[in-house]
């Protein structure tokens, strides 16, 4: 049976080595959020040289959707997790995004 595709999370980053360590917590994040709802990741390089991460998800042709911007804070994994789970909850109420809608409940569970 083929699993359907239910969207990706995008990761865009700055080339900036001063945000490696914030972006391991974003990326562990975005990682465990994306095994347990079985989401693609794809990492995009930004070409300023400061600038936030953020996290947007991506459904087929949709425009991506912001889910998180670490504001050029560190923040740990847990609250990034947490902050991504609610936003994905939020966004599996939207008429667009059906394939959210259809693991809502492992959404809820997620933590």
């Amino acid at each position: 049976m083929l699993e359907v595709n239910r969207g990706k999370l995008l990761v865009y980053v700055s080339n900036q080595a001063s945000c490696r360590r914030r972006l391991k917590a974003v990326s562990t994040a975005v990682e465990k959020t994306a095994r347990t709802l079985k989401l693609d990741v794809e990492v995009l390089t930004l070409k300023s040289e400061r600038a936030p991460i953020y996290v947007y998800y991506k459904d087929g042709d949709e425009e991506p959707v912001p889910l998180y911007c670490d504001k050029d804070k560190e923040h740990n994994t847990e609250q990034v997790c947490r902050a991504l789970r609610s936003m994905i909850f939020v966004l599996s109420f939207h008429p667009k995004y059906s394939a959210l809608r259809k693991i809502r409940r492992k959404i809820i569970q997620f933590s």
